[in-house]
């Protein structure tokens, strides 16, 4: 049986749940899953003490939201939420180790940074996105944050990282203005990049498009995970005004239920 508290019964068909857990047991398997989407399936080189595992710093100060298949008792989507009081404990967001947020964070609002989002591959296409998405607007509503913010990777193509093609791809309305502009702390070397998008854009990218996300700035290079990362925000009150009749009106936040 699962346990957690604050459980959040997210938007689900009858055997997907979204909670946040601190379930010891649970958050490992999220950690597993991650561990098969960034380090197996990406190619990521992970700074763990554990094979198998994908852990940070920052699992030890976030909340971890799961998306939790009941019919096979496992977690199949996940991401992890880091508010400001978590962050000063921490002593940064981790989108702070990759870009001067100094601009962004002088905005008035409280911010909570997502990250790690990730789906189990063979539950890609189901309604695992929708669900995390749907604990992920309820929480971040529920708790009155302003910003949601995080980053966003894309993989190089077979030639490199096509930044201009993928801006040019990229709608204006999803960038934005300079003044929000973040820099990074390593850019893409000009011996990585390329003219032609051959990756395009990946589709949890377009899935926080679709939300009302911005890209701010140039992409930071992240050696140990062979991408570049955007930094993305969405003002809360645009989620809520799309998105909050769809997926808050049949839901409750719940106490933790044992099993």
């Amino acid at each position: 049986m699962k346990t957690s508290n604050d459980n959040i019964q997210g938007n689900s068909t009858k055997r997907l749940d979204c909670f946040v857990t601190t379930d010891p047991q649970l958050i490992r398997q999220a950690q597993t899953l991650r561990f098969q989407v960034f380090a197996k399936e990406m190619g990521a080189k992970l700074k763990t003490q554990e094979e198998g595992l994908d852990y940070d710093d920052v699992d030890n100060y976030c909340d971890h939201l799961v998306v939790f298949d009941s019919l096979h008792e496992k977690v199949v989507g996940y991401t992890r939420l880091l508010d400001q009081i978590q962050a000063e404990k921490l002593g940064h967001f981790y989108s702070e180790t990759e870009f001067d947020l100094s601009q962004i964070l002088t905005l008035p609002g409280r911010f909570l940074e997502i990250g790690r989002t990730c789906v189990d591959p063979s539950y890609r296409g189901s309604a695992v996105l929708t669900t995390l998405w749907s604990g992920l607007t309820k929480y971040a509503i529920n708790g009155k944050f302003d910003y949601l913010i995080g980053c966003a990777s894309i993989s190089p193509g077979p030639n490199g990282f096509a930044i201009e093609a993928v801006y040019r791809s990229i709608d204006s309305k999803n960038m934005a203005p300079s003044h929000l502009s973040v820099i990074p702390k390593i850019p893409v070397p000009e011996s990585l990049q390329c003219q032609r998008d051959e990756s395009g854009i990946p589709p949890l990218l377009k899935a926080y498009f679709r939300f009302g996300v911005q890209v701010c700035g140039q992409p930071y290079w992240d050696k140990d995970f062979n991408v570049m990362d955007l930094f993305i925000m969405l003002p809360l009150e645009k989620l809520e005004d799309r998105y909050s009749k769809h997926y808050m009106k049949p839901y409750d936040i719940q106490t933790a239920a044992s099993i």
